[in-house]
């Protein structure tokens, strides 16, 4: 026990700080990258190779296959990439994910120590925002180093333990068990580079032989995808199908390469791709023969994502139908991105702002759709409409800019007509009306999650004084939609004039449940949740009358 426990800290400690220098310094590059990697995404996709040379070059920025991914599965679950090109993002994320490898490969841990002062110092002495995000990317790639050099003393007696020594033959004659090992430790980690990184060290001690380490390097490719499947847990249908997509892409990717590892046709094509990469390079004379086990270790998980998505590319149309039966359910997205704004009409004042009035409309009609979700939700609790209303209400939060930018530049210094100055004007005004409608409707979401976390219950009275104003409200903000769209100042002015009557409803419920309250018919809880939504009910309400205001020229 007293030579184990030595091992065990050295290990255990050692990827604690290899863990926590990976997510320190793939933080620090996100944070570098700022808003830019959603957009690279979104933009990087329209084709399923477009999507691989992404998701390559993303991962290769952030260090992190499960970051890219998770952010692969949120784009999904809010309508901005559909389920075709995320299948082409995860494939490059596998590929971007081996350059950790290949960086451990090289024996850079005597250089660990200074990387991790330079990039204390650079996180603690300056105030520049850039400087402190690259003293976290260095302090980070230190420390991932020199938790490396940890763990590797601390796993060193492995060589000559005869129950490892056991386990690694039975991997060596089990090609399954070393996938089943990989998979399961991965699946705990929820970090490849770190399994795949403790699988080179223990060959860089002798531990483990290049055909032990196969089998388990396989298994940490399928063990990743535990990261996007729990991101996926709860989200719309499309989201959970891109999850499976990844399960499903490295599982395939195994059972095609696995059984030509036990033929040794695997190997030595791993060894012609090596050799033939260093005759392409000028005056160097390395081959398979020279790299360090490290480095062959890294090149054979390179080999395996690239030759697997090189594979299964031109069948994405057939995993999307696939992972479509396996996950059944309508894949209810929205398109957040602006229909109408385009940019080549920026210098047309007249006809940019007819643009960014019907993405206005748009915008209104998806932020109605975002108040009927939260109210299905409220009475359902069905998680299909809080998915639904939560992907709507991120299209809201989204064309709010958009439009605010577009309608900015669409008017700049150029001298507009008072009508033209008046539209304008109204687009900038109902856009933040609009923006406040889906806030309040989120904010329903959350009451009814509220609701459910602590068991509260309305009573059938509660629950019919609810329904009367959601009638109300509802028909008030269709009529000012309405009256936006085709500029009836009569149907603006109904809605003004039922401005008294919501706040009036509200007040008398209010004082309904006070009522009810006192006399013990409701909880505490119950009350919380109940003023809650009348509260925000009443909102939506008053961003009506201010869009009908505006239509009257009122505001």
């Amino acid at each position: 026990m007293a030579g184990i426990a030595p091992m065990l800290f050295s290990f255990l400690g050692g990827l604690g700080l290899f863990l926590f220098g990976i997510k320190s310094m793939s933080e620090g590059l996100q944070a570098t990258a700022g808003d830019r990697l959603r957009l690279i995404l979104e933009k990087g996709t329209r084709t399923p190779f477009r999507g691989v040379i992404t998701g390559t070059l993303v991962t290769a920025l952030i260090q992190s296959s499960s970051g890219t991914t998770v952010l692969t599965v949120g784009l999904v679950n809010a309508g901005l990439l559909r389920l075709r090109q995320a299948i082409g993002v995860i494939m490059g994320a596998n590929i971007g994910t081996t350059i950790t490898a290949y960086l451990i490969g090289f024996k850079l841990s005597d250089y660990a120590l200074p990387v991790i002062a330079l990039g204390v110092l650079l996180l603690f002495f300056f105030k520049n925002k850039r400087v402190n995000y690259l003293g976290q990317i260095l302090f980070g790639f230190g420390l991932l180093f020199y938790g490396m050099d940890v763990m590797g003393e601390g796993m060193r007696p492995l060589r000559n333990s005869s129950f490892f020594i056991g386990l690694m033959s039975n991997v060596e004659h089990n090609a399954f068990l070393g996938v089943f090992i990989g998979t399961i430790f991965t699946a705990v980690v929820q970090s490849s580079s770190a399994t795949i990184g403790v699988l080179q060290e223990l060959a860089n001690q002798g531990v483990v032989t290049y055909f032990q380490a196969v089998p388990i390097l396989f298994g940490d490719n399928i063990g990743t995808t535990i990261t996007a499947i729990l991101a996926s847990l709860g989200a719309s249908v499309a989201a959970r199908r891109t999850a499976l997509t990844h399960l499903l892409f490295n599982v395939i990717g195994t059972c095609i390469f696995l059984p030509l590892f036990y033929l040794g046709i695997f190997t030595e094509l791993v060894r012609l791709f090596t050799d033939f990469i260093y005759v392409l390079l000028p005056g160097f004379d390395g081959t398979w023969e020279t790299l360090n086990i490290k480095m062959q270790i890294a090149q054979t998980h390179g080999f395996f994502n690239i030759s697997n998505t090189i594979i299964q590319l031109p069948f994405v149309g057939l995993l999307a139908a696939i992972v479509s039966k396996l996950v059944p359910g309508e894949e209810s997205t929205i398109d957040t991105k602006p229909q109408y704004l385009e940019p080549r009409l920026l210098g047309n004042a007249p006809v940019a702002i007819a643009n960014a009035s019907r993405e206005l409309l748009r915008m209104g009609r998806i932020a109605s759709e975002t108040f009927n979700y939260a109210v299905d939700f409220l009475f359902t609790q069905n998680q299909e409409s809080l998915q639904m209303a939560r992907q709507f209400e991120d299209a809201v939060d989204r064309l709010e800019t958009e439009i605010t930018n577009y309608t900015l530049k669409a008017t700049g210094s150029k001298k507009l007509s008072d009508e033209l100055s008046r539209r304008s004007y109204v687009i900038l005004q109902v856009v933040g009306d609009l923006e406040r409608v889906g806030d309040h409707s989120d904010n329903l979401l959350e009451l009814t999650e509220y609701a459910i976390e602590n068991n509260v219950k309305f009573s059938e009275i509660a629950q019919e004084d609810l329904k009367k104003m959601i009638k109300e409200v509802k028909g008030i903000l269709a009529k000012s939609l309405e009256a936006l769209k085709t500029e009836n100042k009569q149907l603006a002015q109904e809605v003004v004039a039922n401005d008294d009557l919501i706040d009036q409803m509200e007040k008398d419920l209010r004082r309904s449940h006070i009522i009810r309250l006192n006399e013990g018919a409701c909880s505490g809880n119950a009350s919380t949740v109940f003023l809650g939504i009348l509260s925000n009910l009443e909102r939506i309400g008053d961003h009506a009358v201010n869009i009908a205001e505006y239509v009257l020229g009122e505001r």
